[in-house]
């Protein structure tokens, strides 16, 4: 049994291959404007790396902003049903699952199937998102790469940076570097700033042990560190954090391809 998921999102299009109950491939590219293009050529990455032609995939689900423009998948689900199923799949002890993502971030609550309880999602011009972030480090100048651990290589004291608008926190980094503000201070302040706005989203859906970080972001380790800090808790990131969306979707994927069989 082959099946797949698709998960075309703001920033990166993810694909995941499962034969049966395995992972065997995965693929992660950036989205571009044309979501079915994308959505082809992520999962195709995906199929060749495995070995695989494409007529070997049986069945095919789509996630993510783009999921209603994949005409080649056989169903389209949620991205927050989604990050559910693949988080409690590959670590089963999970209950709440922040996922921080390019245009905004889900505090999700689920069940120990992957059900989704209850969630909440912030302002996609807030802080708490991936293009927050990487408009601070274009601004700065600074990989992002090298963001989260310049962050935590304070100088003198985090900066203070707007969390509530995009455009605000730009307007901050501009002023600070005018007053003569070290970097790494900055960057430390653009991370304070993402954590205060992802920990409030989770306080509103009630924490439940254990916590996963999904999404680019949690590539941050100045955001993750920050996060566990704040909350006194160990997160847990399994995988590539990017792919449990399509993971879940691969999931999704297997399970209806089940019920087909059996009617």
């Amino acid at each position: 049994m082959i099946v797949a998921g698709v998960d075309v999102g703001s920033a990166t299009s993810k694909a995941v291959v499962m034969c049966d109950n395995n992972i065997i491939s995965w693929s992660i590219i950036p989205t571009g404007p044309d979501s079915e293009e994308i959505a082809k050529c992520v999962l195709n990455l995906a199929v060749n790396d495995a070995g695989l032609s494409y007529d070997r995939v049986e069945y095919v689900v789509g996630t993510g902003y783009g999921r209603i423009n994949i005409s080649f998948a056989q169903a389209n689900i949620t991205e927050i049903s989604c990050h559910a199923k693949g988080a409690v799949w590959v670590h089963p002890q999970t209950r709440t699952i922040l996922d921080m993502g390019g245009q905004d971030c889900k505090a999700i609550r689920c069940d120990e199937t992957g059900k989704v309880l209850n969630f909440f999602m912030n302002d996609k011009r807030a802080a708490g998102t991936g293009r927050y972030l990487e408009r601070i480090a274009r601004l700065l100048e600074v990989s992002l790469d090298d963001f989260g651990p310049l962050s935590l290589k304070i100088v003198d004291k985090p900066a203070t940076i707007s969390s509530y608008c995009t455009v605000f926190a730009e307007n901050d980094v501009i002023m600070l570097l005018r007053e003569g503000k070290h970097l790494n201070d900055i960057l430390a302040g653009a991370c304070e700033a993402v954590t205060i706005r992802v920990c409030s989203l989770l306080q509103r859906v009630s924490i439940a042990p254990a916590l996963m970080i999904t999404g680019g972001i949690a590539k941050n380790i100045g955001v993750v560190q920050r996060i566990e800090k704040k909350l006194n808790t160990k997160v847990a990131i399994e995988l590539d954090p990017q792919i449990i969306g399509a993971l879940g979707a691969a999931l999704f994927a297997k399970n209806r391809l089940m019920k087909q069989r059996l009617r």
